[in-house]
This record gives C-alpha cells, sequence and structure tokens, in this order.
C-alpha cells in the first residue's frame, strides 16, 4: 500500500487528526493537508543519472562475457574470475557491481535473442 494511501485512511476513514498523522509520519501538517487537498498520488522523487566505477571498463567487461557465451560450459570464466582481472586493471569498485552487470548483460541479451533470434547468432 502507497504511503499517500495510508494517510488518506487514517484522515478519512480512521479520523485520525492531521497532528496525529504528522507525529507517525515525522511530515509536516502543511504537506498531509497538501496531499489530502490536491488528491496527489505518490511523489515520485527523480535520481540524477550518476556514473559508476563500473563504466570505463563496461565495454572490456561485455567483450568477455560475450567471449564467455561462445565457450562451452566447462571452458567459461566465472564472474569472480572476470572480477579479479578487472581489479588487475584497476577498479577499485565491489564485486556486486560487477555481477549485477553480468546478469543484466545476460537478461538483455535472452531478450534480444527472443526477439530478434536470426540477429544474435
Amino acid at each position: 500500500m502507497g504511503f499517500l494511501s495510508v494517510i488518506r485512511r487514517w484522515a478519512l476513514r480512521e479520523k485520525v487528526p492531521i497532528r496525529e498523522i504528522a507525529r507517525r509520519t515525522g511530515l509536516s501538517r502543511n504537506t498531509i493537508k497538501k496531499y489530502l487537498r490536491e488528491g496527489a498520488v505518490e511523489p515520485k522523487f527523480k535520481t540524477p543519472p550518476r556514473p559508476s566505477k563500473l563504466d570505463p571498463y563496461a565495454d572490456r567487461l561485455s567483450s568477455w562475457l560475450l567471449a564467455q557465451t561462445r565457450k562451452s560450459r566447462k571452458d567459461r570464466r566465472t564472474v569472480k574470475l572476470m572480477y579479479e582481472d578487472l581489479v588487475k586493471l584497476g577498479y577499485d569498485g565491489s564485486y556486486e557491481r560487477v555481477a549485477a552487470f553480468a546478469r543484466a548483460w545476460r537478461a538483455d541479451r535472452q531478450r534480444a535473442e527472443r526477439e530478434y533470434p536470426k540477429l544474435c547468432v
């Protein structure tokens, strides 16, 4: 359930005073009044795009992942080994970011293979 729907439920159904809602949520009374008056939807906060530590190494990692897909299963290198190679090249980020990049890369590739099977051969 969304945050604003909780505020609306407290105010309209349960008749909780705005001061008590402010106390429970930590929002100001003016903000709660504004949300109730406008009937606003959930606020969406835009996070600005930020560069990742992995960005300078993304092309190299993508080429390594592509090369591994062409090898037999027993000959493939793990993502952990690729991470260790990136550290040797100067990458100072975490393994989790490399693993998340590899997961997203594989998901994109699988989606592309489903949509365009002849182009991904």
